[in-house]
């Protein structure tokens, strides 16, 4: 190891989709998120879980930041469960259809509004019981929601998914998030048997991924957990970046954290030893460990376990095959630089040849809140954002 001491993160390894991923255990919240139905039963059988406190329990303290949103996220302070004509469950407005998928706390289900008859994808949870689940020291499952919502209300970017309704009844230990519902595909399903997805599509990904990343920098927020699992394209090959549960928003450009990232393959080295850590940084090496991913179909860094993937993220060299395109080669070393301060950020990646070499330059973006102007070179434009 170097002499170099790794943090024991209480993490699980398991199998995350066909390229052996680590993951996050969720088995602190399945046993509660499996069928809502089943836990508002047991809410109602007198077995010692009981809802109370939680009025107003998504609204952040603190300075309140900009606003890049055209229109406000919708906010419902009343809830009614029922079923429609043909028994299919509803909350409010919303008739569920059938489950998607599964973010950091539980079961993303599909609804379709019966006002304007879209589809949403709807994430759903018990204030209560995300309470009483610690994911640190200081902070609990529920602050994690919290945050999630806090900073999805400000944003307004085409490579982020969109938060469309929060339904927080105070009287009511359920609380919704109603999402833009992304019809396509992951990232990580692109892969087939693990072959890779190709340079060409690898880029424009990238290119996508690159300008939700600079946007949400240039707001001072860090996303914490980019990987292809939280990286959905739609029909059209859009990129969107989702699941903002382990996020973070600064003041004044201080990014510094100590909580580490959100799963354990994409952790940068800085971040294996429990000590703080700049968070862009590592956003950026999660951004280099995605792009080896969808190139070359595996992790540059899987041990056999959690810490022997640690140490191979901290101490092996990152190899890579003698056939790769230079400008390729150059760009993985700037992403996946061991050392934080000589790591490229996130606006040198959007500069880089092989990034441009299609399309030009990424894109630049003025946010409709006027209050950092997002783009590779820093320059001022006046596009919107819509």
């Amino acid at each position: 190891m170097s002499g170099m001491k790794l943090a024991d993160f209480d993490r699980d390894v398991g199998c995350c989709s066909c390229l052996d991923f680590l993951r996050k255990s969720d088995r602190d919240v399945d046993h509660f998120l499996d069928d809502e139905f089943a836990y508002e039963n047991m809410l109602n059988s007198g077995n010692g879980y009981h809802f109370s406190g939680y009025e107003k329990a998504f609204h952040l303290p603190g300075k309140d930041r900009a606003i890049c949103r055209e229109s406000p996220v919708k906010e419902t302070a009343y809830l009614v469960r029922s079923e429609d004509a043909d028994g299919h469950r509803m909350v409010n407005e919303y008739v569920r259809e059938h489950n998607i998928g599964r973010g950091s706390y539980g079961k993303v289900v599909l609804y379709r509004s019966n006002k304007d008859g879209r589809q949403y994808a709807i994430k759903a949870f018990y204030k209560s019981r995300l309470a009483k689940v610690r994911v640190s020291s200081f902070e609990t499952a529920l602050t994690d929601v919290q945050r999630e919502v806090s900073i999805l209300k400000t944003l307004q970017h085409p490579n982020i998914v969109n938060l469309v309704e929060v339904i927080d009844d105070p009287d009511s230990d359920h609380f919704y998030m109603v999402l833009e519902y992304v019809e396509g595909k992951l990232v990580s399903d692109a892969s087939g048997m693990c072959d890779g997805i190709g340079e060409d599509t690898a880029r424009r990904y990238l290119r996508d991924i690159i300008s939700g990343l600079m946007y949400l920098h240039a707001h001072d927020i860090v996303h914490g957990d980019i990987k292809p699992e939280n990286l959905l394209v739609t029909r059209n090959g859009t990129v969107k970046i989702c699941d903002f549960s382990v996020s973070h928003a600064f003041e004044d450009g201080n990014d510094e954290l100590r909580r580490s990232p959100g799963t354990p393959v994409f952790t940068a080295p800085e971040c294996c030893f429990g000590s703080s850590y700049h968070g862009k940084a590592a956003d950026v090496w999660a951004v280099g460990v995605t792009l080896y991913c969808m190139i070359l179909g595996n992790c540059p860094f899987l041990g056999d376990g959690l810490q022997d993937t640690y140490d191979k993220i901290v101490n092996i060299p990152l190899q890579l095959p003698q056939e790769m395109d230079s400008e390729l080669s150059d760009l993985f070393q700037g992403l996946l630089c061991k050392d934080p301060k000589l790591r490229m950020s996130v606006n040198s990646a959007a500069e880089h040849p092989w990034v441009v070499r299609v399309d030009g330059p990424v894109p630049h973006f003025s946010c409709r809140c006027k209050s950092n102007t997002i783009g590779a070179t820093g320059a001022e434009t006046e596009i919107i954002v819509t």
